[in-house]
């Protein structure tokens, strides 16, 4: 059976206590394990980090970029190979593989311009001979946590960031699909990075525990479910470190009367379906305003999803492919089951669904529910898989309502022609991002990723300026440069002062 190492200098030095079994999902085999990592693997970590980063954050910005840029092309020349790697351990299909590559690059594309987005302000003559001017500098050591629903993309949104302005990074990639961030790690060092700057160390909660309660970690990136992300929230700050932590989400596309619905369907098709809906941007509520729209919408979702090709990864034709674990799937259909006895109308059932030739996968119908309530429990929490359901509306207000009280406020999405309403709807929503006749509002790289309520914990997202700021410290300076001999003349006056 393949072995999946951690990504240290020197390596782990020794065999592992504890592992955790790799799936092939289209299957039902186990195709690998993976070591999981202790405390003491972790001080191993640091340390190395330690020695390497004063020499990184010394390097010049324009030699860190080339870095960048080299990383960038290295991806690239191995986008198919890293594409089949993640579709065998996640389940996705080869499209979305590579977009799932792609995103990740867009930050390391932003990345490569770290020399200008790096400079700081300067003010001249802020006072009598003063002048106060601000530097970025890197924090130290930064660590990341990621989930297992996009293994290329969020490491690449963290390190990416990080590395490039100054930081050494030890990334714990989920344990269901390791190999890949393994890979980016070897391709890194590839690049032209110090050995140890980027490391990549396997574990559970209890390494998680370690990286957040490390002090020589000064702050720590998260994206995973909002429980997690609450205690990864709390748990790093009150061991004093800077946290960004991503949580769950329940997306809504709201769709108005005016709408086009076969344009609207085909982009419920991905966004709902697509990655099986394993995506924290998926949209599985779509909230029709008024009967009339519910009952057209309804009537052009049916054949469309039955339509959907669910088939292996590595089939070029299917839509998508199967979820990542047998618990997930489970757990999936546990909910298909919860909303039908909540009262629910399950129009489209994707339970019980198998693939000739591949009866173990672990394969989830495309399933559409109507008639789904506020007050269920299965449209409150997070599916995360190929499940679509439907909250009718009585009105703009109505709807407008829905993803603006629900506990998630990640994205939300509006279908219209009119654009005061569209105008009115992004302003007043109580969500993080929005996509105006776009289905999954992900900003691009120079901008930010975050949502808001528990779908967000902590003051800065991900990526872009904010991203930056979250990995380095600003220093502010003020200096002036006397003149005479010392009689008093040029005492020191603070600008706000006179």
């Amino acid at each position: 059976m393949r072995q999946i190492d951690h990504f240290l200098v020197g390596g782990a030095g020794g065999p592992p206590a504890r592992t955790h079994q790799v799936w092939n999902p289209s299957t039902g085999e186990v195709q690998a394990e993976v070591p999981l990592g202790d405390a003491a693997l972790l001080d191993k970590a640091i340390a190395t980090a330690q020695q390497v980063q004063p020499g990184w954050a010394a390097t010049n910005p324009q030699k860190r970029a080339r870095v960048m840029f080299r990383f960038k092309e290295l991806v690239e020349a191995n986008m198919q190979s890293l594409a089949e790697l993640l579709s065998s351990e996640h389940g996705k299909v080869i499209d979305d593989a590579k977009g799932d590559v792609q995103r990740g690059l867009e930050v390391i594309e932003y990345a490569c311009g770290i020399p200008q987005v790096m400079k700081g302000e300067f003010t001249q003559g802020a006072g009598p001979g003063i002048d106060v001017y601000s530097m970025r500098q890197p924090l130290g050591i930064g660590a990341g946590i990621t989930p297992f629903n996009f293994p290329a993309m969020i490491p690449m949104w963290m390190f990416g960031m990080a590395i490039a302005a100054g930081n050494a990074f030890i990334l714990k990639p989920s344990e269901r699909d390791p190999s890949v961030p393994v890979r980016l790690a070897e391709l890194f060092v590839e690049a032209g990075a110090p050995e140890g700057l980027l490391q990549v160390i396997h574990g559970d909660k209890e390494m998680v525990d370690a990286i957040l309660d490390h002090p020589a970690i000064a702050a720590v990136s998260f994206v995973g479910s909002s429980d997690i992300a609450h205690y990864v929230y709390k748990r790093g700050a009150e061991a004093g470190k800077r946290v960004q932590a991503m949580g769950g989400a329940k997306n809504h596309g709201i769709v108005m009367p005016d709408a086009d619905l076969d344009q609207v369907v085909n982009d419920l098709a991905g966004a709902a379906f697509g990655s099986a809906g394993e995506r924290c941007m998926a949209l599985p509520v779509v909230v029709p305003v008024g009967e009339d729209t519910a009952n057209r919408l309804r009537e052009k979702l049916i054949p469309a999803i039955n339509a959907l090709r669910i088939g292996v990864s590595t089939d070029p034709d299917a839509h998508y492919g199967p979820v990542v674990t047998p618990e997930h799937k489970a757990r999936i259909e546990g909910w298909i089951d919860t909303a039908e006895k909540e009262g629910a109308e399950v129009v489209v059932d994707g339970r019980g669904y198998t693939l000739q030739g591949h009866e173990n996968g672990f394969f989830v119908g495309p399933t559409l529910i109507d008639r789904v309530t506020p007050t269920m429990a299965s449209y409150q929490e997070e599916i995360f898989g190929p499940v679509l359901q439907i909250v009718r509306a009585n009105d703009f207000e109505d709807a407008l309502r829905l993803p603006s009280e629900h506990q998630y406020g990640n994205g939300v999405a509006i279908f219209t022609r009119n654009g005061h309403a569209a105008r009115e709807f992004a302003s007043r929503v109580n969500v993080g991002m929005v996509g105006i006749n776009v289905p999954i509002p992900v900003p691009v790289a120079y901008h930010s990723f975050g949502g808001w309520k528990r779908s967000g914990f902590g003051d800065i997202d991900q990526y872009g300026t904010e991203g930056l700021a979250f990995w380095t410290k600003k220093k502010k300076v003020t200096q002036r440069w006397p003149d005479g001999g010392g009689d008093g003349s040029n005492a020191f006056v603070i600008p706000t002062m006179g």
